[in-house]
């Protein structure tokens, strides 16, 4: 049978394949196009499972704000031309939309939500065919809140932050102060609020560490626990929101930002949670 330039049209319309691809197809299906499009599919499917084990390190980080809700979401492909393609990025925004509609438990339920008659699995598995690279969604965050929620993207969507703040209606000044605390989490890459939210397995293996580097340095055995939670006090100021350096104002820890903050408006302030993604990272 001949295969029309319309017909490799009208097969690229319904599934995004490259035109060589929907030529392929028509042919090995004899210009039967709904068998066409299942041929497609396995195509993609068998590209999905030769690309599994490859690495995905580049993507971009979506979020979005509604009403209270946040979503914040990682999906990876495996280089930065296709992370900047159409097809990805509209895929990508998909996902952020039905995670916000939808409010899936897991990365599992998302697969399983349907749009537009596939599911989610089999709309990564059409992208993969289409693309040929190994492309998943490696996480995603959402807020429900009737406090600020505030996010920031970096510039380039590779690093993206999502927090929120309690205390008092949003102003000018919590509103800045939220963008400051994002951009200062962007930047600093704390491991979480304060001391008291540090996992108590982080805790310990940081003072493992510190008890064997004053060991290895010779230090007495009475002063090593010392030492170590000098050390470790260090770390909370380095990695711990709050006791942070504030990125603003180098007088100042985070902390001491927020209280002025809240001592102006009249409310006590505090940063409840916060997610921050970096693909690859």
């Amino acid at each position: 049978m001949e295969i029309s330039a319309s017909m490799v049209k009208e097969l690229r319309d319904r599934t995004g394949a490259g035109m060589m691809d929907c030529k392929k197809a028509l042919g090995e299906t004899n210009g039967d196009m709904q068998q066409a499009v299942e041929y497609l599919r396995k195509k993609g499917a068998a590209t999905a499972e030769k690309r599994a084990d490859r690495s995905a390190n580049e993507g971009v980080v979506l979020t979005d704000i509604d009403n209270g809700k946040g979503v914040i979401v990682e999906v990876n492909c495996e280089t930065d031309f296709v992370a900047r393609s159409n097809d990805f990025l509209e895929f990508a925004n998909k996902v952020l939309t039905a995670i916000k509609t939808h409010n899936p438990a897991d990365i599992d339920a998302l697969m399983g939500i349907t749009d537009a008659g596939l599911s989610f699995a089999e709309h990564l598995t059409e992208l993969i065919g289409k693309i040929g690279e190994k492309i998943h969604v490696r996480r995603f965050a959402r807020f429900n809140s009737t406090d600020l929620l505030v996010d920031y993207i970096h510039p380039g969507a590779k690093l993206g932050v999502m927090l929120e703040i309690s205390g008092i209606d949003a102003t000018g000044e919590i509103i800045t102060l939220g963008k400051d605390l994002a951009m200062q989490i962007a930047a600093m890459n704390p491991v979480a609020i304060n001391r008291d939210s540090v996992p108590d397995e982080v805790k310990e293996k940081e003072l493992e560490i510190y008890r064997a580097q004053a060991k290895e340095q010779g230090k007495p055995d009475a002063m090593i626990d010392r030492i170590a939670e000098g050390r470790l006090n260090k770390y909370f100021q380095e990695y711990t929101l709050l006791e942070q350096t504030f990125i603003r104002d180098t007088t100042k820890t985070v902390r001491e930002r927020v209280d002025e903050i809240g001592s102006s408006v009249g409310a006590p302030l505090s940063v409840v949670r916060f997610e921050r993604f970096q693909v690859g990272a």
